[in-house]
């Protein structure tokens, strides 16, 4: 498989640690966001929104990390993302759509440019931004991490899950707007339990081939 991915995006990040969970191969094709590779022609024949990640299967072109890591579920259920019991994995779907529906898509890089270009807010004001919701969904989590009295090491359980998959490149991404993590130890406990896994570490914006 072919991943179109850049270093320093999330939902890049969440991807690539999915599949390094699934232990599945992929070799990387890099689209440099800060030379907007992504708007080229070329590569909105590849994405029609000019977005990363794709993930070329050889078969077809997925889009949209949600889809893509759900496709792999299916295809790949083993190790397994989610539960068995239904009302478990709406419990771990529920902690990773806080990041993937609540937290990120305010403040993606297209979020951000706008903010910049159009209203003129310097990183002071950028990071301010990212922060407040950020620590809203932050705050959120951690209150459901600690109401859990059988969560083990990860967000569920005593294995990675999909919540795993999702918060650990949003932990990364709050590091880099400088948002202080010293409120959510549990936040910050799941990152360390991650942390020591290849597929995380690996899977980590440094260790990537377009990382600089």
């Amino acid at each position: 498989m072919k991943l179109y991915t850049f270093f320093r995006s999330g939902t890049s990040h969440r991807l690539r640690i999915a599949l390094n969970l699934k232990g599945l191969s992929y070799d990387q094709v890099a689209v440099d966001l800060r030379r907007e590779e992504h708007l080229a022609q070329a590569f909105k024949a590849i994405h029609p929104q000019q977005f990363v990640p794709v993930l070329d299967t050889e078969d077809r072109l997925m889009i949209q990390s949600p889809a893509i890591i759900e496709w792999l579920e299916e295809r790949h259920r083993d190790p397994p993302l989610l539960p068995s019991d239904a009302a478990e994995r709406a419990q771990v779907r529920a902690l990773a759509a806080i990041v993937g529906c609540d937290i990120h898509p305010v403040n993606n890089r297209r979020i951000l440019e706008a903010l910049r270009h159009r209203f003129a807010a310097d990183e002071a004001a950028i990071n301010d931004w990212c922060g407040t919701w950020i620590g809203a969904g932050f705050d959120a989590i951690e209150a459901l991490l600690a109401s859990d009295r059988r969560r083990g090491d990860f967000c569920f359980g005593n294995h990675p899950t999909l919540a795993d998959v999702y918060l650990v490149p949003q932990v990364e991404s709050a590091r880099r707007f400088k948002v202080d993590m010293a409120r959510w130890p549990r936040v910050q406990a799941v990152d360390a339990a991650c942390g020591q896994l290849d597929a995380f570490r690996q899977a980590a914006p440094a260790a990537q081939p377009d990382a600089g």
